[in-house]
């Protein structure tokens, strides 16, 4: 996602590019790709160089939505998922600290935007320029 958040809005970025750039095959990249355009978070874009772009800025697609692409939800034990059935709700003494935590990370992932991570490497890639001049 933040290789296709760096791209200019006209020109799109292709798959290849993107495996490259991170270093990963083009076929992982299939999954990886194929989940984020049924999010709705990716379109393909065809013209002088054809691919995928976002499908809205950059700025409105937060760490969450992008999660969200490739799990059902945030749940970090396994009792507060919905449904769960624990023989120890009613004499848990740690259920409300794990639903705070829960509530913690998907507020913090929803205040994280990935223009927020593009500009974080646009700023990486900067200070190595820098280095090696």
């Amino acid at each position: 996602m933040i290789e296709i958040a760096l791209e200019s809005e006209n020109e799109g970025i292709f798959q290849k590019d993107i495996a490259l750039k991170q270093n990963i095959s083009v076929k992982y990249l299939d999954h990886i790709i194929a989940a984020l355009k049924v999010a709705g978070l990716i379109i393909p874009f065809r013209g002088r160089k054809s691919g995928y772009k976002l499908s809205r800025p950059s700025n409105t697609i937060t760490i969450l939505d992008i999660h969200l692409a490739f799990e059902p939800g945030i749940c970090v034990v396994d009792c507060l998922r919905k449904g769960a059935d624990c023989e120890r709700e009613e004499i848990c003494a740690v259920v409300d600290f794990w639903e705070e935590l829960n509530t913690q990370i998907i507020d913090y992932l929803k205040s994280c935007s990935l223009s927020d991570l593009a500009d974080k490497k646009i700023d990486i890639l900067n200070k190595l320029s820098t280095k090696e001049a």
